[in-house]
């Protein structure tokens, strides 16, 4: 399979995720040059988060399960996470376009999707020789996943941003790094445990993301539909 048809096939999903993110912010659209800044800096940010998960990693001196869940939890979700939301929170919080709370799950999950594209690119090109439908695994789990962490994020990013009691918006932007940070710990730790018992969890805490990531982002779209009268 030539080079040119493994990005594309690698970029797919992403592709599709976007229309479907689009699809929700109909109502109050945002500018499509922010929408792709905050896209190409969430590609961007796989080079600190690499960097981190090095570091991290060899300050990991754990071995066994502890070893995996420190791995997973930290050196790789709180790692992968941080820098997301950190493209979020420098070129958009405070952006005038960031005007309602579907805009935090917006440029949340346009941020984690270019981090997978660029995490997916990378691995299909790597692995597709010896594992040719590795491509078809990642479309399915890895990249929505990483949106779905996006939703989340995003609804509590905007909960900190719109609420009026200081308290509970450091305690909204406090849960908006962690509440990701445990779903996607979880997601990893599953995975990477080689505990047979675990991966009976793995679809149903797969179908879990699905169903509470768009309970969230439907309260923010029925939010925006009210709001802009239509």
């Amino acid at each position: 399979m030539n080079t040119i048809l493994l990005v594309g096939l690698a970029i797919l999903p992403t592709i599709i995720l976007i229309f479907m993110l689009l699809y929700f912010d109909r109502y109050d659209k945002e500018p499509v040059r922010l929408l792709v800044k905050v896209f190409f800096f969430g590609i961007l940010s796989t080079i600190p988060t690499i960097i981190a998960e090095i570091v991290g990693g060899s300050f990991n001196i754990f071995t066994g399960i502890f070893g995996t869940i420190v791995h997973a939890f930290i050196v790789v979700a709180l790692s992968e996470e941080f820098f997301k939301r950190r493209v979020v929170l420098k070129h958009a919080y405070n952006h005038p376009a960031f005007d309602e709370k579907l805009d935090g799950i917006i440029y949340c999950s346009f941020a984690s999707l270019g981090f997978a594209t660029a995490e997916n690119i990378s691995y299909v090109l790597q692995y597709s020789a010896s594992n040719p439908s590795i491509w078809i695994t990642r479309a399915l789990l890895s990249v929505p996943a990483h949106m779905l962490l996006g939703v989340t994020m995003g609804y509590y990013l905007s909960m900190a941003k719109f609420c009026m009691d200081p308290t509970k918006c450091k305690r909204y932007m406090r849960k908006s790094l962690i509440v990701p940070v445990i779903l996607h710990g979880t997601f990893d730790f599953i995975l990477t445990s080689q505990i047979p018992v675990l991966f009976l969890l793995f679809i149903p805490f797969v179908v879990y993301l699905w169903i509470s990531s768009f309970k969230k982002l439907n309260i923010y779209y029925q939010e925006s539909k009210t709001i802009n009268g239509l």
